[in-house]
């Protein structure tokens, strides 16, 4: 798989490419990430953006250097990391997995010049928040699709049985000591019991989500065992 980002600043993403799984699937030539500068683009770095029709404050990246750009990336599907965009799921993580080429173009001013939207395949945004640019969000998307790369983690159940994964929130965790300042964990973990450790993780996981994330269980679909599962908590939560 290779990604390839466009950027006015490829050197804020050296720090990232050097560790966890990310730098192991590079490493092991299972992900590619390239880096193509829009300054090489423009015919001055002056002419990278301009100031928007209309007025106002801030500058605005213009067209012709993106579309230059876009067709040096060459095939694959292109995005455009913008706060209007379609919110970043772990849905779009597999998706993007399933993809042999990832561009991602970072935008940064008030935006790039609407007319050259028309040249992506999708906008994505990180949340509904502001950010200088999209050089972040590309490092969480890079960080998010490594990880689901066989072999990018040692476990890999681990990262199979995350938060998100099958449309909920991961249960609760606990490690040693069995006893932290009055708190136990719970015996169920202790017994050895691997068919009740299943059931337990899965109802708390449930659990946590109803609580902290409540808009996922409306917006998931679930087997039949699951929503048993589901109603049986929220009458206990009732009660």
């Amino acid at each position: 798989m290779k990604f390839t980002i466009i950027t006015l600043f490829p050197e804020m993403f050296e720090g990232i490419l050097k560790y966890g799984p990310l730098h192991r699937v590079i490493e092991n030539a299972k992900l590619s990430v390239d880096f193509l500068n829009l300054k090489d683009f423009a015919n001055s770095p002056k002419e990278v953006d301009d100031y928007p029709y209309g007025g106002g404050a801030g500058m605005v990246i213009k067209p012709e250097p993106v579309l230059k750009a876009l067709k040096e990336a060459g095939d694959g599907y292109k995005i455009l990391l913008t706060p209007r965009g379609e919110v970043l799921t772990q849905k779009f993580m597999h998706f993007a997995l399933s993809n042999e080429h990832i561009i991602l173009f970072c935008g940064r001013y008030k935006g790039v010049d609407h007319r050259i939207s028309s040249y992506f395949d999708m906008e994505l945004s990180v949340g509904d928040f502001v950010l200088s640019g999209g050089e972040i969000p590309a490092m969480a998307i890079l960080d998010g699709v490594s990880r689901l790369i066989e072999g990018a983690t040692s476990h890999r159940e681990s990262v199979l049985t995350d938060s998100f994964q099958n449309g909920l929130l991961a249960e609760p965790h606990y490690t040693r000591p069995p006893n932290f300042k009055g708190q136990s964990v719970p015996d169920v973990l202790l017994s050895g019991n691997h068919e009740q450790v299943a059931l337990y993780r899965k109802k708390e996981s449930i659990r946590m989500t109803l609580k902290k994330r409540p808009d996922l269980i409306l917006n998931s679909t679930f087997k039949d065992n699951e929503k048993k599962l589901i109603i049986e908590i929220l009458k206990e939560e009732i009660k």
